[in-house]
C-alpha cells in the first residue's frame, strides 16, 4: 500500500530525547518519556492535560500493567508506576546495576505478558557491543536473552505475536526472530537489513496489522516501513531532522504519534524534541499489557 503522511506537531515541548509513546486505551491518553530530563508524561491525544513527572531513577522506557499501573524503565532497573498517585508503586527489579558504562534504553511489553528491554553502552566514542536484551517475568525474574548489542533498540511484534523485530541503533541493522507468544523463547534469528546514517539508523519502531515494521531513521529525519521481509517500502520525511519512535493510537489505532529527540543545532528548526501526529490508514498492532497479578 503506497500512501503519504502529513505530520503536525501535537506538543511543542522540546524535550532532549522523547521516547518511548504508548497509547493507553483505557484512559485514551499517550504516555512517553523524556530520557534526558529523567520525564514521564502523560497527554490526551489533542495534546490537552499534559503531566509531568519527574523521577530521580530516569526514565528510559514504559510499558501498559494489567493493574493500569506502568511498567516503567529507570537507568538500572524496572519500576511499576502509579499514574494516579504519580509515584512509583514499587521496584520489581535491577538490571546491570554494577555498570556505570550502561543504561537501560527501549522497552516494550510482550505478547506473553512480559516486559523485554534493552541495554546500551552509554558512552561517548568507542562504543562497543557490551549490552544486552532482556526478559522481565511476571515474578520479577530477569533472563537474558540477546548479547553482543551496542545500543538495543526497535521492539515491536508482528500482530499476531508470532515475530519479534528488534535493532541495534549502532549496527546498524534490524533483525527478526520467531516468538512463541505462549513461553516468550525466540528462535530462528535472522538479519532483516542492514542501514546506515543516510537511510537512518534504526531507533523505536511500531507494527501494523499488515505485517510491515516502522522504524524511526534517527539520523535520517524518516520513518522507514519496511516490509515483513526486509523490503523498504518508503521513506516517509519527517518534520524534524530527529524521529525517535513511532505508536498507534486512538479507538482505531490509525492515529500514528511520534516523537523526537532535540539535537545541539536544535536552533534550525524549533519543533524539534515535540511530539507529531499524522492520520494513517492502516491500524497498528494491538499494544500488550505487562501480567503484574503477582507483584
Amino acid at each position: 500500500m503506497s500512501f503519504d503522511l502529513t505530520f503536525e506537531c501535537v506538543l511543542d515541548l522540546r524535550c532532549e530525547v522523547a521516547e518511548s509513546p504508548v497509547y493507553d486505551e483505557r484512559r485514551n491518553c499517550l504516555f512517553f518519556v523524556d530520557i534526558g530530563r529523567s520525564t514521564l508524561h502523560r497527554a490526551d491525544l489533542s495534546g490537552a492535560n499534559h503531566v509531568e513527572w519527574r523521577l530521580e531513577g530516569g526514565a528510559c522506557s514504559l510499558g501498559l500493567a494489567r493493574s493500569g499501573r506502568l511498567v516503567l524503565a529507570q537507568r538500572d532497573g524496572v519500576v511499576l508506576f502509579d499514574p494516579e498517585s504519580g509515584a512509583i508503586a514499587r521496584q520489581i527489579a535491577a538490571i546491570e546495576p554494577e555498570r556505570p558504562d550502561t543504561r537501560l534504553n527501549d522497552g516494550k511489553v510482550g505478547p506473553e505478558g512480559a516486559f523485554w528491554v534493552g541495554t546500551m553502552h552509554e558512552v561517548a566514542t568507542d562504543r562497543r557491543p557490551i549490552a544486552s536484551l532482556y526478559r522481565l517475568t511476571q515474578t520479577g525474574a530477569v533472563e537474558r536473552k540477546v548479547e553482543n548489542i551496542v545500543c538495543s533498540n526497535g521492539l515491536a511484534w508482528s500482530a499476531d505475536g508470532a515475530v519479534l523485530f528488534h535493532s541495534d541503533s549502532r549496527g546498524p541493522w534490524i533483525d527478526r526472530w520467531q516468538f512463541d507468544p505462549a513461553t516468550g523463547e525466540l528462535s530462528g534469528r535472522r538479519r532483516l537489513v542492514n542501514l546506515d546514517e543516510a537511510t537512518g539508523r534504526p531507533d523505536g519502531a511500531a507494527t501494523d496489522v499488515d505485517g510491515n515494521y516502522w522504524s524511526a531513521g534517527v539520523s535520517a529525519g524518516v520513518l522507514n516501513r519496511f516490509s515483513p521481509e526486509g523490503r523498504l517500502i518508503k521513506a516517509h520525511p519527517f518534520p524534524v531532522p530527529a524521529p525517535t519512535m513511532p505508536c498507534f493510537a486512538g479507538p482505531d489505532r490509525k492515529t500514528l504519534f511520534v516523537t523526537s529527540l532535540r539535537p545541539a543545532d536544535s536552533a534550525k528548526e524549533s519543533r524539534a524534541g515535540g511530539i507529531f501526529v499524522a492520520r494513517s490508514p492502516v491500524a497498528g498492532a494491538v499494544v500488550h499489557r505487562f501480567d503484574d497479578r503477582l507483584l
